[in-house]
């Protein structure tokens, strides 16, 4: 395979196992007594006990020279809170209340919301295929959530609230680590990020002992209760090491090792894989029903990734 085609691969399985990922969460959250905060805080900890060691192989200087960089280090800081901390519980939190699969469409609307931001940041106005990604991305969102029934809503209002705040998160991940790439690169200043959003989900998991309410807002849609130490047998513990090692580790690896072959652009319409993924995954291991008005909603939530990175938005973002 030559190198374009390795990288295409690495891309398209990357993304993937991102929405493997959300099943694997919607599992746990069906089947036991456990916290969205837990599952965020082991995720981010654990992938970032795999990242650090790479980096300090490959990158050792990084640690140190971020460490005395006080504008780099307050970038990776809201990096690794606001988008890394933020998209992903809030992510969890929306499947809760939902399914993994319309979790990822709702947070896939992230992309028009960068483009948004880039045109007014540019000050333009959307090109014409991003337009017609606008109107799909609103029209997916209306279809899921009302079913084609514009009389009321058919999908939880706290699930729809909580996806549209994981895309916002998710805006917040993709742009603001823009800066750090060319310096650092892709892979040490996620693994950081993670490291540090991972400190940040551990120091709300231990508040949430004290304020029950913390808990209380962030699994308010789990099936069966939750626990900020759950009780997991044999079945939960592996797939929270899945969860870990294959969809957060794995999948970013392997998704910015395919960008780097393939660019950026390619790389955003690749990933629009991602909730289709979550989508089937979701369908076929949990049993997940889905109505045709979802599976429409998801196939214009694709065409919307494609059409708003063909327009260029994924481009003029790494200059944002």
């Amino acid at each position: 395979m030559n190198r374009r085609a390795i990288g295409i691969l690495s891309t398209l399985v990357g993304a993937s196992l991102w929405g493997f990922s959300g099943t694997c969460s919607q599992y746990l959250l069906s089947n036991y007594a456990i916290s969205s905060l837990f599952i965020t805080m082991m995720r981010m900890l654990g992938s970032a006990a795999l990242f650090l060691p790479i980096i300090a192989i490959r990158n050792r200087s990084a640690f140190s020279e971020i460490r005395t960089d006080a504008k780099a280090l307050q970038r990776f800081a809201l990096f690794g809170i606001g988008g890394l901390f933020g998209s992903q519980v809030t992510y969890v939190i929306a499947i809760g209340y939902t399914n993994a699969g319309t979790a990822t469409v709702l947070q896939s609307t992230s992309i028009v919301i960068i483009m948004l931001v880039i045109c007014l940041l540019a000050h333009r106005l959307p090109r014409p295929l991003e337009l017609i990604g606008l109107v799909m991305a609103f029209s997916a969102t209306v279809l899921i959530a009302t079913q084609g029934d514009l009389s009321g809503l058919h999908l939880p209002a706290m699930g729809l609230f909580w996806g549209l705040v994981s895309a916002v998160a998710a805006t917040g991940y993709s742009m603001l680590p823009k800066p750090l790439y060319p310096r650092w690169g892709s892979f040490t200043v996620v693994g950081i990020g993670m490291a540090i959003g991972g400190c940040a989900a551990a120091l709300v998991w231990a508040l949430a002992f004290a304020f029950p309410g913390i808990d209380a807002v962030a699994s308010g849609g789990n099936a069966m209760g939750s626990a900020l130490i759950p009780a997991l047998d044999a079945m939960g513990i592996a797939t929270l090491v899945v969860i870990i090692v294959v969809g957060t580790f794995g999948a970013f690896y392997l998704f910015l090792n395919g960008i780097s072959m393939v660019g950026a652009v390619q790389g955003s319409q690749l990933g629009a894989i991602e909730p289709v993924s979550a989508t089937v995954c979701s369908a076929v291991l949990m049993g997940t029903a889905f109505s045709i008005p979802d599976w429409i909603g998801l196939a214009l939530m694709v065409c919307t990734i494609i059409l708003v990175a063909a327009g260029g938005a994924s481009r003029e973002s790494e200059n944002t």
